[in-house]
């Protein structure tokens, strides 16, 4: 095996064609080192990934080989497909097209650029299929459906190169899974296609090199790799008060809003020309904006931009912010990724970042120059949140970023991509394995598991295969031994094409804006178009309830159809979108880093007068976890006996942990009543003592925290949870199984539950080795249940249990105590609610004596 070295970014001193060195001249600059190493690399026919900082012109150096060997070819009479760039978002492909035609258009070359996401409309993309542009700017998504056309063969037979963006924004994800059987199917259609990867973050450089190239058995693939020099070293604050005389910026002690920073927040807004307001999930994004605008006693051009709003709504956000024409934009994940806006000069972040790659992700979004440094300002919500912002800010300057969960391709995807195969022409199960195998996700793929997933497409498996409905894939000409595989009818075929992809949202309703008392009849067309909000939070309102969304105050007036009728209104307290996705768990690298800091008491002198006295009380009272084990608390409280432990692992591996450790103290007879899981900690209440049953010898925390916890309880718990039912039906339908679209129709979330939980039932007790219910309890192990760092956690704080007996709460036990019967989003009557709550248990907690 040939592995590639590394490859110095200045290695290379080629002189650039003509034409691009007087563009580079005429604008006073000068080709990077990296730029012209890619260049030299694809002279050769080479792929490379490429490693550089925000504002290092990453981009360019992707696209210069393409537009060189573009600008060089005699005039063609026809175009064909020459470059195809893959971007996670929607925006950012707009983004780099529009980047992209400044250079093309000023050195007047003959090269065609064109987008194709989800929002381009249907007669453009059927012409882009008879018509190819030069370059075409696309999705996952938009290749999976690209590559299911019989012609895919004549429309991808003449690409030279993939630029694949934000690589490592893609790689470890069922989406990533997708593009990798993708570039597997484009070797076959394109053998000689060359490969750039672009990332500005990478922990692991090796795995994305791997991801690039076509694997081959027994040997590992690389591509070669350019890496440039670091920018300039980010300025990062935290957001906390100067001293503890600070009263406009106190740090509450829960609570996920962080509306008490949103004055600082705005007086930031107005001392910079243009800011970026990331927060971390949709239904927060409605709330700062709205709170922000109250605010805005200058009327300052304040707008909002997230996945839920409408297609025009966020164009006209995008266009707007590379004018230089809005003062911020409130945005989440839509906004982390690689959009060129020279004229950010800050990042604000609301809330802890969960992640310190996310962190450095989002402090690129500023500047976007390579020798400035980008600024940004750190918002933590609550005291624990300050910590993790702490640890993100110095992960940060250090330039550490957190590393990739290791995971094997998803089953559930490889079925889809098998039926779209068949919808492009008959296949060969020996061929085709053999080419999925070349997907680096998919190298290790067992023979015997993937003709279970053909026989899953082809027939739906044992339990399944009796219903026509599941049979999707027949022979070609069985009568004439063409034993070949194609898709079952073109309904098949047209239901795969409505269906593609990985991203399972929600079930959602379109939202309308209507006249007041106007209410037009089911089924009629007009009004204002604002976006689509998930079902479930409509159906929990009444008409004349009032809710935050796309930057309005909006009065639901009631349901036509899959749509959502509403009017403008005043209301000074409505409610606010609570959306099912949208929240980022907290990585294990900065989880560590938080568990150290605590540990470390030289490490306190950055935090806040407050926290550190906050941790001091805490040491004082009871202990400090220590890095690598486990604090227990148990402590009185009212009627009932609290058990608080402190494992730092995330919101999902602590609902996963308290749920099983609710069923070991029932069987102890602990008389478990219910628990509460944060980010950081765990709280269970009992109507017994668990701290003094663990003296009495009647509950050893060591067999209550053993790892044999996830096996048979783990499996009961399962066969009782909604949980797995949930992550079933999103494997079936990335499956292909249940399908939420129709030919004019759109299935509700009702109808996909039921559908999808009744097949559930049915291969539980008929087909428990299904391939489904295997696809679907890895998803559960790394996704909504953890189950493997809970795992980890409990390897690693085997026989470092320490266990602290008090007589009434800890400093530390305050905040996940607070969160009991909170949402995550509270409105200011909730959280002066709350404040009340609290006061007491506080002034508890905080008692010397």
């Amino acid at each position: 095996m040939n592995r590639p070295a590394s490859l110095a970014a200045d290695a290379y001193d080629e002189s650039l064609p003509p034409v691009f060195a007087r563009w580079f001249a005429s604008r006073g600059w000068h080709p990077r080192a990296h730029q012209l190493a890619l260049l030299a690399l694809a002279a050769q026919g080479k792929s490379a990934l490429l490693i550089a900082p925000t504002g290092a012109g990453k981009t360019l150096a992707g696209f210069l080989p393409s537009l060189a060997d573009l600008a060089a070819r005699p005039a063609p009479k026809k175009r064909a497909l020459h470059t195809l760039y893959i971007s996670p978002l929607k925006a950012l492909a707009v983004d780099v097209k529009r980047n992209l035609e400044m250079p093309v258009a000023e050195m007047g070359l003959d090269i065609s650029i064109e987008t194709r996401t989800g929002d381009t409309p249907q007669n453009r993309r059927q012409r882009q299929r008879r018509e190819p542009p030069d370059i075409l700017m696309t999705t996952p998504e938009q290749l999976a459906l690209l590559l299911s056309y019989p012609d895919a063969g004549v429309f991808f037979g003449s690409l030279s190169c993939i630029v694949l963006d934000e690589l490592h924004a893609l790689a470890n994800s069922k989406r990533g899974d997708l593009l990798a059987l993708g570039l597997a199917r484009l070797a076959k259609l394109a053998p000689g296609l060359r490969r750039t990867g672009l990332s500005a973050t990478v922990a692991e450089p090796d795995a994305l090199r791997r991801y690039l190239m076509p694997q081959l058995p027994g040997a590992e693939n690389l591509s070669e790799i350019v890496v440039a020099p670091p920018g300039a070293l980010p300025e990062i604050s935290v957001l906390t008060p100067a001293d503890e005389g600070d009263e406009e910026i106190r740090i509450p002690w829960s609570g996920h809003s962080a509306r008490h920073a949103l004055p600082a927040v705005y007086e930031a807004i107005r001392a910079n020309r243009t800011t970026l307001v990331f927060v971390n999930t949709r239904s927060q994004a409605e709330f700062v904006f709205q709170e922000l605008w109250r605010l805005n006693e200058d009327t300052l051009p304040i707008a909002l931009h997230h996945g839920s709003l409408s297609a025009e709504a966020r164009r006209k956000v995008e266009a707007a912010m590379s004018a230089g024409t809005l003062r911020a934009v409130v945005c989440t994940s839509t906004l982390d990724l690689g959009i060129d806006w020279g004229e950010v000069d800050l990042v604000v972040n609301m809330g802890a970042p969960k992640g310190a790659s996310r962190l450095l992700q989002r402090i690129g979004r500023a500047n976007h120059r390579l020798d400035d440094p980008s600024r940004a300002v750190l918002v933590p919500a609550n005291r624990f949140e300050v910590l993790e912002c702490e640890a993100a800010r110095a992960a940060a300057i250090e330039g550490a970023q957190d590393g990739m969960v290791s995971r094997q391709g998803a089953l559930d995807v490889l079925a889809q991509h098998i039926l779209g195969c068949a919808c492009s022409a008959p296949f060969a199960p020996d061929d085709l394995y053999g080419e999925v195998r070349s997907a680096a996700p998919y190298r290790d793929l067992a023979r015997s598991d993937f003709d279970k997933v053909v026989d899953f497409v082809s027939t739906g498996g044992y339990a399944l295969k009796n219903y026509d409905r599941f049979a999707r894939l027949r022979p070609n000409a069985k009568a004439e031994g063409d034993m070949r595989l194609r898709a079952a009818s073109p309904s098949v075929i047209q239901q795969y094409r409505m269906n593609v992809g990985t991203i399972v949202e929600a079930p959602m309703l379109k939202v309308r804006m209507v006249k007041r008392g106007g209410r037009r009849p089911i089924g009629a067309m007009g009004g204002r178009y604002l976006g689509e909000i998930e079902e479930y939070f409509i159906d929990q309102l009444s008409p004349g309830d009032t809710f935050f969304f796309a930057g309005h105050v909006l009065r639901f007036e009631g349901l036509a159809e899959t749509e959502a009728l509403v009017t403008k209104s005043n209301a000074a307290e409505p409610m606010i979108p609570s959306y099912y996705g949208g929240k980022f768990p907290l990585s294990t690298y900065l989880a560590a880093r938080v568990r150290t800091m605590l540990a470390h008491r030289e490490q306190w002198a950055a935090l806040p007068a407050p926290v550190r006295e906050w941790l001091e009380i805490q040491a004082w009272r009871s202990v400090l976890p220590a890095e690598n084990n486990l604090l227990v608390e148990t402590f009185p409280r009212g009627d009932r006996f609290y058990l608080v432990c402190y494992p730092f692992e995330g919101r999902l591996a602590h609902q996963t942990l308290g749920m099983l450790l609710t069923r070991r103290l029932d069987r102890a007879g602990a008389r478990p009543l219910g628990f509460v899981a944060s980010e950081y900690s765990l709280a269970i209440w009992c109507l017994r003592d668990p701290g003094m049953m663990h003296e009495r010898h009647e509950l050893p925390l060591g067999e209550l925290f053993a790892e044999d916890m996830l096996g048979d309880d783990l499996d009961a718990w399962l066969g009782e949870s909604s949980l797995l039912k949930r992550t079933f039906r999103d494997c079936a339908i990335i499956s292909g199984l249940i399908e939420r679209r129709y030919p004019g129709l759109e299935k509700t979330g009702r109808q996909v539950t039921f559908s999808s939980d009744l097949i559930y039932n049915v291969l539980r007790e008929h087909e428990p080795d299904h391939i489904l219910l295997r696809a679907t309890w890895n998803d559960a192990a790394t996704g909504l249940l953890d189950v493997g760092r809970v795992a980890e956690m409990l390897k690693r704080v085997k026989t470092r249990i320490t266990l602290k007996r008090l007589d009434r709460v800890s400093p530390l036990a305050v905040p996940v105590l607070l969160d009991i019967g909170k949402v995550s989003v509270d409105g200011e009557a909730n959280e002066a609610l709350l404040s009340e709550a609290a006061d007491d248990l506080i002034a508890e907690a905080t008692r010397l004596v």
